[in-house]
């Protein structure tokens, strides 16, 4: 019986009679929104993991939860869900960086070279203050407006045999981070990393830190094992494949890594010691400072609130025509679209209610099974769908007795 209890726990926690409670499948079945999608969940690839925290008399969190669908061997497409492990990883090494090398820091003006076919050069960046790039101005504009080519420089700057064994070694052990965005990366090109520099505020004449290019030869991460195919053709080049579109070299990720992701961030004590993202208190809160913040709140990068409006990258409580984030509620997400896959993986909380909870979600809106052809059902399925699902955790969250 104690056996029972506790597999009970892990899987969605238990009242005093033993019975686990999971509000989730309640909620598919009767909202008129959410129950169309959940009746055809598998087709949709639909995954819901939802952390319900509780408080104690010293504030200290408590976490329980719950899931819908959850199948940590399915694939999805991560897109730029991706980012978020990718930022951390990239302000750590300027933490490990910074303890051998006086001076530096996240702030401190970056340049990327190139060295091999498909690299770009980046010597500077109009969007920051200074003019100058620096890991800590591509984190803010990864989060703000979940920018590619910050991520790409990110990329190169930790370097793939970084990354995977810094996401094995924070638990992450099905998360892989193995190419660029949006530049049609392939194995060989990804491998290749530019060389980069970091400099002084005052000097770009002599750099306190440079990376020579390198190329990775170890083995990529594995993933999730089960078939890394998606559709039923695609389009490549302006022809039609009539085949499903493979998957196996591109990033990969689980949901309950995302969420691990965002959990171990914003608690730290959740996770065991060893595991914990070693980083100092200003670039913590940079993190934190824009996983929530509006673009339009952002003076360096600055952006215009006709084309990045409040709802931009917030898709729970909040997706579909641009439009404001409820009164009071504030979200640090880090959200993904791409191949008809949405994805948002939050914290959201409203202090003067007292709610605070965790919910990541995934589905697939593509009714004609047909990739890279750009007629996929985000506005029509998706982003009401996760919208809605922000809506009722959130009034199950003010029901619910503390």
């Amino acid at each position: 019986m104690k056996w029972l209890l506790i597999v009970c726990a892990l899987l969605g926690g238990v009242n005093s009679q033993g019975r686990a409670q999971n509000p989730l499948p309640r909620l598919f079945r009767t909202d008129a929104v959410l129950a169309p999608v959940a009746r055809d969940a598998r087709r949709h690839r639909l995954q819901v993991l939802y952390t319900q925290i509780r408080r104690d008399g010293q504030g200290r969190p408590h976490f329980r939860q719950y899931s819908y669908r959850l199948r940590p061997r399915e694939y999805f497409y991560p897109a730029s869900a991706i980012k978020l492990p990718a930022a951390i990883l990239a302000l750590e090494k300027v933490h490990r960086l910074a303890a051998q090398v006086p001076g530096l820091s996240s702030n401190s003006p970056m340049r990327t070279d190139s060295a091999a076919a498909g690299q770009n050069r980046v010597l500077r960046d109009t969007s920051s203050q200074n003019q100058r790039a620096s890991v800590g101005q591509y984190v803010r504009k990864l989060l703000l407006v979940s920018d590619n080519d910050a991520y790409n420089r990110l990329y190169e700057f930790v370097g793939p045999a970084t990354l995977q064994t810094e996401l094995r070694r924070h638990g992450l052990r099905r998360t892989v981070l193995r190419h660029r965005l949006s530049v049609g990366d392939q194995d060989a090109t990804a491998r290749n990393t530019n060389p980069v520099a970091l400099f002084t505020d005052s000097s770009l004449s002599r750099p306190l830190y440079v990376q020579p290019p390198a190329t990775f030869t170890g083995k990529w991460g594995k993933g999730p094992p089960r078939r890394r195919t998606v559709g039923q053709a695609y389009l490549q080049s302006e022809q039609r494949i009539g085949q499903p579109m493979p998957f196996a070299a591109r990033n990969a990720t689980t949901l309950p890594d995302l969420q691990r992701t965002l959990r171990a961030l914003l608690f730290p004590a959740s996770v065991p010691a060893r595991q914990r993202f070693a980083l100092d208190t200003l670039d913590r809160r940079l993190l934190l400072d824009h996983l929530h913040r509006q673009p339009r709140q952002s003076h360096w990068p600055r952006y215009s609130p006709s084309h990045y409006p409040d709802n931009y990258a917030k898709f729970l409580l909040a997706g579909g025509a641009p439009g404001g984030l409820p009164e009071g509620v504030r979200i640090y997400n880090k959200i993904g679209q791409a191949y008809g896959f949405l994805i948002d993986n939050a914290y959201v909380t409203d202090q003067a209610n007292k709610i605070e909870f965790l919910l990541s979600a995934v589905l697939y809106v593509n009714a004609d099974e047909v990739l890279n052809d750009d007629h996929y059902d985000y506005d029509a399925v998706g982003l009401p769908f996760l919208r809605r699902l922000g809506e009722a955790v959130y009034q199950l969250e003010r029901s619910r007795q503390r």
